[in-house]
């Protein structure tokens, strides 16, 4: 019984592996040797678990934007059910750690490849969307009990957040001296505050 506990330990490893390839040589950069390395194993120790490398590479590009959407929803309904605290939390939840956060450097790669790479375009639009769509509802839960007075229609509002989430997380991983998560989550929190008319104490 624990043979396929370890098969899905070393997936996951793997899928690691390819996701700091990917952020350190870019998608297309990624070959199959360069998993290998970051992985510690050997090409066809890989090619046992994935014989489809391309299925690797897909599985650590949605791991990659699982956090950005999946667990932030899986926060949201851990939370109370309250407006203000979930847009704050969806704020802080959305911008990277630090410079070395490797998911989303992972995130920048893919961004920086999606203009020759359909099947990139297509996986980043959805995760847009898909965040769009998180911040939407709660500004409208907001707005609906009376907390926000939405200055715009809720799908602007949500838009320029994940858009400004994307910039100053690009920002932060390309090390720009006056930008880390904190000045980032207050920059986003100021813009947050004019559209709701909320004070979204820090």
């Amino acid at each position: 019984m624990a043979r396929p506990k370890r098969q899905e330990e070393r997936r996951s490893q793997l899928v690691a592996a390819a996701q700091r390839a990917i952020a350190a040589h870019g998608p297309d950069g990624a070959r199959l040797n360069r998993v290998a390395e970051e992985a510690g194993l050997t090409s066809g120790a890989v090619l046992y678990y994935y014989p489809d490398i391309d299925e690797l590479m897909f599985e650590a590009n949605r791991a990659g934007m699982e956090r950005f959407y999946e667990e932030r929803v899986r926060m949201l309904e851990a939370l109370d059910d309250d407006p203000v605290l979930r847009l704050s939390a969806l704020v802080d939840s959305g911008l990277p750690s630090g410079s070395d956060d490797t998911e989303v450097r992972l995130l920048c790669e893919l961004g920086g490849s999606a203009g020759r790479n359909p099947l990139m375009a297509s996986l980043l639009t959805t995760l847009y969307d898909r965040q769009v769509g998180m911040y939407q509802v709660v500004l409208e839960q907001g707005a609906a009990r009376g907390h926000f007075a939405l200055a715009q229609p809720s799908l602007v509002i949500a838009r320029n957040l994940v858009a400004l989430e994307d910039a100053y997380g690009y920002r932060i991983i390309a090390k720009h001296p006056t930008l880390d998560h904190a000045a980032a989550r207050e920059l986003l929190l100021a813009y947050a505050r004019l559209a709701t008319g909320h004070a979204l104490t820090s």
